[in-house]
């Protein structure tokens, strides 16, 4: 196990139970490197979306944490956000929450000579991703898939 994959692991074990009192869920915890800076992310959401003052509590209630144990060895910054609305689909629940709606596919190769799709989320499995188009069906495997999210119309 990684460095950052520890660093996540650990992160998520604290919040949890901060998120579980506000009736937030998880949906995503990253430790990366941008540039110079080192930064350690929570991505929550709700039903009906999260606002800055969630992200504020749940951040401050952290923060605490993350002073106490100081188990992250390298200098970084701590951020709380919402996953946003063309947030990828990772979890199983991401894919139930978007069953029968459109979503975008992009995959790592070429197939009928394109790499991006768009069509209705029809089922999943842990392989497997099945989007229906026009003229029907295609099963995607999910190793072939590099992005998978909502459509969004702005």
């Amino acid at each position: 196990m990684s460095k950052a994959d520890e660093y996540v692991k650990k992160t998520e074990e604290y919040l949890l139970p901060i998120l579980e009192d506000f009736g937030f869920e998880l949906y995503d915890t990253e430790f990366v490197k941008e540039g110079a800076d080192h930064y350690l992310r929570a991505y929550i959401d709700k039903p009906g979306g999260i606002t800055i003052d969630d992200c504020v509590e749940v951040s401050r209630k952290m923060n605490e944490i993350l002073d106490r144990e100081d188990y992250i060895k390298e200098a970084y910054i701590f951020e709380v956000s919402s996953p946003g609305l063309d947030r990828p689909l990772k979890k199983d629940k991401d894919f139930d929450r978007n069953l029968d709606q459109q979503v975008e596919l992009k995959t790592y190769t070429s197939f009928d000579g394109q790499k991006e799709f768009t069509g209705i989320l029809k089922s999943y499995t842990k392989e497997e991703v099945t989007i229906t188009f026009e003229d029907g069906d295609y099963t995607f495997q999910r190793k072939d898939i590099s992005l998978i999210r909502p459509s969004i119309d702005f």
